[in-house]
């Protein structure tokens, strides 16, 4: 089944709990939080005592992308603060594989998120230490951006390269630009898991965008 993370960057921030508490009813899967800090990327949104402050409202596995230089840093209180997985970027990391191997240590699950002109060659010999590949379909550090359709055949090869390894298990997720017409894209191109923001908090039924999404197929 098709994981839907609804990206709380697209929420309300004065009612935070409360749209989380209405994403979480209305049948999403993870919860995307995006970590900026104002140097990886140009914006600067949540840091670990929101992740803490929202942990109670739901169950769900909290999804955060760490969008930031030095990421190890946060660790430690991002497990505090009750994350479930942390995915980083390669070009934040000195040390890859290092980092990754924290993560996991810390008892997070690890992902490895990929901008649009990050190659597939920097997953070769660390795929036995994460559980998610993320594809960036814009580039990172904003929401709302247009979907970027050069990504579907890097889409594929990533599936490809999964079923090669014998590493079916590893979720690819998609994030930037997502709604059912691009949905139904990236799951044929091999994606098993959606980010959506402006899709899914731009609308009154969360219910109704969140299974439009889940049910997206390509023609």
């Amino acid at each position: 089944m098709i994981k839907i993370a609804p990206s709380i960057l697209a929420s309300d921030f004065a009612r935070l709990g409360e749209e989380i508490r209405d994403i979480d009813s209305a049948g999403a899967d993870w919860i995307h939080i995006d970590i900026m800090d104002g140097h990886f990327v140009p914006n600067l949104t949540f840091g670990p005592p929101i992740v803490s402050m929202i942990r109670p409202v739901s169950k769900l596995c909290f999804d955060v992308h760490l969008m930031v230089e030095s990421p190890e840093t946060l660790f430690p209180a991002l497990a505090d603060a009750g994350a479930d997985r942390l995915t980083v970027h390669p070009e934040a990391c000195v040390h890859l594989h290092r980092t990754l191997m924290q993560i996991r240590e810390l008892g997070m699950r690890a992902g490895v998120a990929l901008n649009p002109h990050t190659p597939l060659s920097v997953l070769e010999y660390i795929l036995d230490e994460i559980d998610l590949v993320l594809i960036m379909t814009i580039n990172p550090g904003f929401g709302g951006q247009s979907f970027l359709p050069a990504m579907l055949p890097k889409l594929r090869q990533l599936r490809e390269m999964l079923e090669k390894n014998g590493r079916n298990d590893i979720h690819i997720e998609v994030d930037g630009g997502i709604n059912v017409e691009t949905a139904s894209l990236v799951i044929e191109a091999g994606a098993d898991a959606l980010v959506a923001g402006t899709y899914i908090f731009g609308q009154n039924d969360r219910a109704a965008a969140i299974a439009s999404l889940r049910a997206a197929r390509s023609s």
